[in-house]
């Protein structure tokens, strides 16, 4: 696994890249719930992995500066959370065998 350590406000423009990015696999954000637990979430907003019938129906994005809006791939709904609760984000892509994470430093 490679490890490369960003700053925080690198982190969103980033993420939204690897959200939308078709390649992009295995997408995992782990952040910090408000009630002060630690979630891991398999997420995408990579068209061709959200069901047809859970798709937006409009092309506005729902997400901030402060929350992002994504589909929960291991629940199949959608949920959110705050930009400034992420720990750290992995992923692998399809086109190599390397998996890649991100620890977000607060």
């Amino acid at each position: 696994m490679t490890t490369v350590e960003i700053q925080e406000d690198f982190k969103l423009d980033f993420l939204k890249e690897l959200l939308y990015n078709e390649e992009v696999r295995d997408l995992c954000v782990v952040f910090t719930k408000k009630d002060g637990t630690q979630r891991e979430m398999a997420c995408t907003l990579a068209e061709s992995r959200i069901p047809e019938d859970k798709r937006p129906k409009t092309t506005t994005a729902d997400s901030s500066q402060e929350a992002v809006r994504v589909f929960d791939e291991g629940i199949q709904e959608w949920r959110s959370f705050r930009t400034d609760s992420i720990s750290k984000f992995s992923w692998s892509d399809s086109t190599s065998s390397i998996n890649y994470c991100f620890y977000v430093g607060n």
